[in-house]
C-alpha cells in the first residue's frame, strides 16, 4: 500500500525538488556503484550552445536496455543529478528478483483487482486473455491494490515472460521522496500522451512567444548565438497540464540528425518550458556524442537528407498562430501532494479514473523509483504499434474540421 504523504518543495527554480540538487547530487553519487553506474562524465562542450548535459554509464545493463544515459539541466548540478538519477531509474526498473503472478487476465481478475490489458492500449492482434506475469500495484485515485501487467512495470522484460508490448521507461521516475518521484513519472505520463495525440493529428499547437527575461530567455539566447532556431509549441492537451514542445533547427549545419525536438509536461508552465528547453539541448548532444544505443534513427536521417528530413516533419516547422506565454495557464504550489492531487483532478475531468503507482525502489539503493501508470493514456509517438481511444476520437475530429 502507498500511502502518499504532503511534501514540501525545498528548491523551485529550474526544476522543483524537495531538497537542494547539491544534496540530491550527494546522495546519488554515494549510490552509483551499487547501481553499477561506472561513469559520469559532463559532455555540454561537444556541443556548441553551452547548456549542460551529463552522461552516465552502465555497463551491466540487461540484454534490451541501454547502457548511456544523458542527463539534461539548466545548471550543472541539475544536469549531473538528472544523468544519474536517469541510471537509477533504469536499474531499479529490471525485473531481476522481483515476485510476479503468471496468469490470464481472466483467472487473476476472479480473485483480486486487476488492470485489463486492453486498457493499456494493445498492439493490433494481441490477444488481451493470455498468460503474463503480474505485479502489484496502488490505485491512488481508487485507494486500492491493484494487479498490473509486468510488462507496463518492468524494462526490458525478458522474452521467456511473453510479448503483450514491447516495454519503455514511459512513466518511470526517481526523486528524493515517493511524492516528488511520484509526480515527476506523472508528468511524463502526461507528456507523452500530448506528443502522441500531435503525432497522429499532425497538429503542433500555437507557437509561444513573449518569453523575453528570466533562465528560459537565456536559454532561448544560447541557441540564438550559436545559430540554431528553436520554436516554442504550446501542445497541451484537453488534460490541462501545461506541455511544450522545442523544436531546433540548426540553421548553421543543416545536419538532418539536429532537427530535433524537446519535451516538458509540468504543472508550472514556466519549468515545462524549461524542460522542453533543457530537453532539446539534451537531444542535441544525444546525436552528437553518438554512445547511446537507441540512435538508430540518426543513420536513417543521413540517407536521406537535411532538406528531407525537414518535409516528412514540416508539421513541426510550419508557420502558424502565435501565443504569448503570459496567457498559457499554470498551477503553482509549494507541496507535491498539492501537484499530484491538481493532476488527479485534471485526468479525472478528461475520464481517466486510475493512477496507479508501483515502488520500484531497491533496497540497495534506497533512493525511490516509481513507475506510474495511467490506463487510457497515450503512448504513440513511442510504440506506433499502440494507438488508442483518445488518438482515434483526436484524428476523427481533426478529420472532420479538414472536411468542412
Amino acid at each position: 500500500m502507498i500511502r502518499l504523504q504532503s511534501c514540501r518543495k525545498a528548491y523551485i527554480r529550474e526544476t522543483q525538488r524537495t531538497v537542494p540538487p547539491e544534496e540530491t547530487l550527494r546522495l546519488a553519487r554515494a549510490r552509483l556503484p551499487a547501481a553499477g553506474i561506472t561513469r559520469v562524465a559532463d559532455i555540454t562542450n561537444l556541443d556548441r550552445i553551452g547548456i549542460p548535459v551529463f552522461s552516465s554509464i552502465r555497463p551491466t545493463a540487461e540484454e534490451g536496455a541501454i547502457s548511456v544515459y544523458n542527463g539534461k539541466g539548466a545548471t550543472p548540478v541539475e544536469a549531473e543529478v538528472s544523468a544519474m538519477m536517469e541510471g537509477i531509474e533504469r536499474y531499479s526498473s529490471e525485473i531481476r528478483d522481483r515476485e510476479t503472478i503468471i496468469g490470464r487476465y481472466s483467472e487473476v481478475s476472479a480473485e483480486r483487482t486487476a488492470i485489463n490489458p486492453e486498457d493499456l492500449i494493445l498492439p493490433p492482434l494481441v490477444p488481451a486473455d493470455m498468460a503474463i506475469p503480474w505485479v502489484e500495484g496502488y490505485d491512488i485515485v481508487q485507494e486500492e491494490e491493484v494487479l498490473v501487467p509486468a510488462h507496463a512495470v518492468f524494462h526490458p522484460l525478458p522474452v521467456t515472460y511473453g510479448r503483450l508490448f514491447r516495454t519503455n521507461t514511459n512513466g518511470l521516475a526517481s526523486g528524493n521522496t515517493l511524492e516528488e518521484a511520484t509526480f515527476h513519472a506523472l508528468m511524463e505520463v502526461v507528456e507523452r500522451d500530448a506528443w502522441s495525440l500531435v503525432e497522429v493529428t499532425r497538429n503542433t499547437g500555437p507557437r509561444i512567444e513573449g518569453i523575453d527575461n528570466g533562465l528560459a530567455a537565456d536559454l532561448l539566447a544560447k541557441f540564438a548565438a550559436a545559430g540554431v532556431e528553436v520554436t516554442l509549441k504550446d501542445i497541451t492537451s484537453d488534460i490541462g497540464i501545461p506541455t511544450v514542445a522545442a523544436v531546433a533547427d540548426d540553421v548553421v549545419l543543416k545536419d538532418p540528425t539536429l532537427l530535433t525536438i524537446g519535451m516538458g509536461s509540468h504543472t508550472s508552465a514556466y519549468i515545462a518550458v524549461l524542460r522542453a528547453l533543457t530537453e532539446v539541448a539534451q537531444s542535441r548532444l544525444t546525436q552528437i556524442h553518438g554512445a547511446r544505443e537507441d540512435t538508430d534513427k540518426a543513420d536513417i536521417r543521413k540517407k536521406i537528407g537535411y532538406e528531407r528530413t525537414k518535409r516528412l516533419n514540416r508539421h513541426w516547422f510550419a508557420e502558424c498562430e502565435t501565443i504569448e506565454f503570459s496567457s498559457m495557464p499554470s498551477f503553482d504550489s509549494d507541496d507535491f501532494l498539492t501537484d499530484i492531487n491538481h493532476v488527479i483532478g485534471r485526468l479525472k475531468s478528461a475520464g481517466l479514473s486510475r493512477v496507479i503507482v508501483v515502488d520500484l525502489t531497491r533496497p540497495e539503493i534506497g533512493i525511490p523509483v516509481v513507475r506510474v501508470i495511467v490506463p487510457g493514456l497515450e503512448m504513440y509517438a513511442m510504440d506506433q504499434d499502440r494507438m488508442g481511444r483518445r488518438c482515434h476520437e483526436a484524428r476523427s475530429r481533426r478529420l472532420s474540421r479538414s472536411q468542412l
